[in-house]
């Protein structure tokens, strides 16, 4: 079973839906307990960051995360999921994230169109190793998924970096530390090539099927 985290920052029925037209047991909870028997666990999330970390901390999900984490279980933020993973973000102030992977979120430059929406292509950052492919596994490269953000995030570390894009610069598109992975784009509003990467993360998780 995949649960999809709830803290109320919209677009997890489009996540939910897709993971079971791949054929996933998927749970839609903020119940500790169902969270702990998860084989994989997903935080999507569309809108503010400051908004979405109170949200986290008042639902104490912050805490039930980084456990999960620290106990190897597979994670996958997306768009603001991926952000939250972070240190902290500049949005509308200075806000500390949860802290699972070093660095920091920015805005695009002021000179540039925001949000950045639509479809822009992923271009791979871990040449040819394996281990690090495993989200990508079947995707070619510079595939085409879909995105909507104004910000963008810096890790601290190179290696953490498993794709960037071009939006008039590069900027980190998906991340990997360890059981912790992070997509800047929205895999469930990607098409084919979102489907598998969802499909990957399911594999890594060992999820159950629900015919299963």
């Amino acid at each position: 079973m995949i649960v999809i985290i709830d803290y109320q920052m919209g677009n997890i029925k489009n996540v939910h839906h897709a993971l079971t037209y791949l054929g996933y047991r998927v749970e839609i909870s903020d119940n500790p307990e169902l969270i702990k028997k998860a084989r994989g666990l997903i935080l999507p999330g569309v809108g503010a960051f400051r908004d979405a970390v109170k949200v986290l901390k008042e639902k104490q999900l912050d805490r039930i995360i980084k456990e999960m984490v620290e106990k190897g279980k597979p994670f996958l933020g997306i768009c603001l999921g991926m952000q939250l993973l972070f240190s902290y973000s500049e949005e509308n102030g200075l806000f500390q994230g949860l802290g699972l992977i070093p660095g920091k979120v920015v805005r695009f430059p002021k000179a540039l169109r925001v949000p950045h929406l639509g479809w822009n292509q992923v271009q791979y950052c871990f040449d040819g190793d394996e281990d690090k492919k495993v989200l990508f596994s079947g995707i070619k490269n510079d595939s085409y998924f879909y995105f909507l953000h104004s910000y963008y995030c810096i890790p601290d570390k190179e290696d953490t970096i498993l794709t960037q894009s071009d939006y008039h610069q590069l900027f980190v598109s998906s991340v990997r530390r360890e059981n912790v992975f992070g997509v800047q784009f929205h895999p469930e509003k990607s098409s084919s090539q979102g489907l598998n990467l969802l499909k990957n993360f399911g594999e890594i998780c060992n999820a159950d099927y629900s015919g299963d």
